[in-house]
């Protein structure tokens, strides 16, 4: 992993897309530290869109029984807030002031966005990520309740490959995401992954603003 500090460069909504597209991307040591730093894995993860989604039958129920109302981009400030509170395994966050104020201006130029669940009027889980071209890059995601993050991915995966995506970047692997078919990559496999998904339009809102599970599972490719 490659960590360096922002000082040579200030940091706007521009040069954080470009970042990306160079396949960097930037975090904070804390939410209390005021710096960030240009993160570049060796070994990159990411969840495949070409392959058949495996969901146990206990999610493959709870997508389907519409437990959560999903939507996307109506709560940016609600998801942030979200992903920056500790949660189990994660004592502290790496989501500062400036890392809210950059992806707020990402939102507004419409690079960011949102995978909402919400579960009797309040924001039950959740994530949010970047899309740049064909590629959508995840930054973070949360939950209150069970399985409320799992279905907010399920339902990004079915958006993605409805809008005509080819990259799901995680940034790295976790035993979460392993569930989803997540694949760990070298730095060279996924720059030329990366430059292909760059020259596709992905279209986020290819689906409606609120999908209902049937029809989310319906755009996967399920085993």
């Amino acid at each position: 992993m490659t960590d360096k500090p922002d000082f040579q460069i200030e940091i706007t909504p521009q040069v954080l897309l470009k970042a990306y597209a160079c396949g960097i991307f930037p975090m904070a040591e804390s939410a209390d530290d005021p710096a960030l730093y240009w993160i570049e894995p060796e070994h990159r993860g990411i969840i495949p869109l070409d392959r058949p989604l495996h969901l146990s039958h206990r999610l493959l129920r709870t997508v389907r029984s519409g437990r959560f109302e999903v939507r996307v981009d109506t709560s940016f400030h609600g998801v942030i807030d979200g992903c920056a509170q500790p949660g189990k395994g994660r004592r502290k966050t790496w989501i500062n002031r400036r890392i809210r104020s950059l992806y707020a201006a990402l939102f507004e130029l419409g690079h960011c966005h949102t995978v909402e669940a919400w579960q009797d009027g309040r924001l039950a889980g959740g994530l949010y990520g970047v899309a740049m071209g064909g590629a959508f890059f995840g930054e973070s995601m949360f939950h209150t309740e069970r399985d409320a993050s799992k279905v907010a991915l399920v339902h990004l995966i079915a958006r993605l490959r409805a809008g005509g995506y080819v990259l799901l970047d995680t940034q790295f692997v976790t035993e979460h995401l392993k569930q989803f078919g997540a694949d760990e990559i070298d730095r060279r496999t996924y720059h030329r992954m990366l430059d292909e998904a760059l020259a596709v339009t992905g279209d986020f809102h290819r689906l409606p603003e609120i999908v209902a599970g049937s029809v989310a599972l319906s755009h996967l490719a399920m085993d």
